[in-house]
């Protein structure tokens, strides 16, 4: 895809720059200013150039201030982001030769979860991921990116086909959660995600997990059992959602920023604790300022990991992976100081 088609992909799919943040607004405060001078400048012929420069470094200074501070509440809010590039942008972008798989020749064919086969760089992979959809009848049709039972035994079918051609899995999460509908829980929504869990822990080939949005819960968990595991800086990764923890210990959804702290959410302090391997940068002011950055980021570290793990021996593959995941939660009891 040239730079051209780049541009008109981002800008059918992102809303309006109307969207902003609470925390956002003196960015956009400054954003108007700058785009009146400019529109000042065209009618009245006046070089309003100096004071557009700085007001764009100011710019540049406040986004970089803001971004360096966030609370785990924002960084949940701008992982919600409605311009934050989806599933179908990174297809677009990195995956070439994409051929999408469906069905899970049981029930039916999810459209909460997209899996197919394509190439990211040199290399033949299975891809699997959470599609959110991109417009209001897209959205509905896949719950807004919860998927169903079918859904992960479709993900579950399609891991077992890359295992039986040798081929990398590559999964990007975006979830906020497994659907919680009366039909997904008579189909056996916890048994299915507890069958993901058991199967993906067993697999022969090498497995990446990447958290582009919302990893919110089962639902994430339900292809998050890799081998290596990312996230995007501005992306969490939770056993259920702030609002959710929220309603549950304070019986006040209004806490979820309390909550959001408590959980320990964020890429950062996943990081520390262990339970991911890395975290891949965003461009400044987050991904939906620049969606082609951070996809281009995410395609780097996906191609340098494939790159890595194929130098490694497939028979120790299950054992490095039930390692880090028993690693994951230790508990470490610290002598008492006197």
């Amino acid at each position: 895809m040239n730079q051209t088609q780049v541009s008109t992909t981002a800008e059918v799919r992102n809303p309006p720059r109307t969207c902003f943040l609470d925390f956002e607004k003196p960015l956009f405060d400054l954003e108007a200013q700058i785009t009146d001078l400019q529109r000042q400048q065209e009618i009245k012929s006046i070089d309003y150039s100096y004071h557009i420069q700085q007001l764009r470094l100011t710019l540049l200074k406040m986004t970089n201030e803001i971004y360096q501070n966030l609370s785990a509440w924002d960084t949940v809010q701008v992982a919600r982001h409605p311009r934050r590039p989806l599933l179908g942008d990174y297809i677009d972008l990195i995956v070439n030769d994409f051929r999408q798989l469906h069905g899970d020749r049981r029930f039916g064919d999810d459209p909460a979860i997209i899996t197919g086969l394509g190439r990211i760089g040199r290399d033949k992979i299975m891809l699997i991921g959470h599609n959110k959809g991109k417009n209001l009848k897209e959205k509905t049709a896949c719950n807004f990116g919860c998927a169903n039972p079918e859904g992960y035994s479709k993900a579950l079918q399609k891991m077992k086909l890359a295992e039986k051609f040798h081929l990398p899995i590559v999964c990007l999460i975006d979830t906020p959660g497994a659907y919680p509908g009366i039909g997904a829980e008579e189909r056996g929504q916890a048994h299915t995600i507890a069958l993901n869990l058991m199967e993906m822990s067993r697999l022969h080939v090498p497995t990446i997990g990447v958290v582009i949005g919302e990893g919110g819960s089962g639902g994430a968990l339900g292809i998050g059992v890799t081998d290596r595991l990312a996230m995007l800086q501005y992306s969490y990764f939770s056993v259920i959602s702030p609002e959710g923890c929220a309603a549950i210990l304070w019986k006040n959804a209004d806490q979820a920023p309390l909550a959001a702290e408590a959980l320990k959410l964020t890429s950062k302090d996943l990081l520390q604790l262990g339970v991911i391997d890395a975290i891949i940068p965003e461009p400044l002011g987050g991904a939906h300022r620049n969606s082609y950055g951070a996809i281009r980021s995410v395609e780097e570290y996906l191609c340098q990991t494939l790159r890595a793990m194929k130098r490694g021996k497939i028979e120790s593959l299950r054992e490095n992976r039930y390692q880090k995941i028993r690693r994951i939660g230790q508990l470490q009891i610290r002598p008492k100081t006197p």
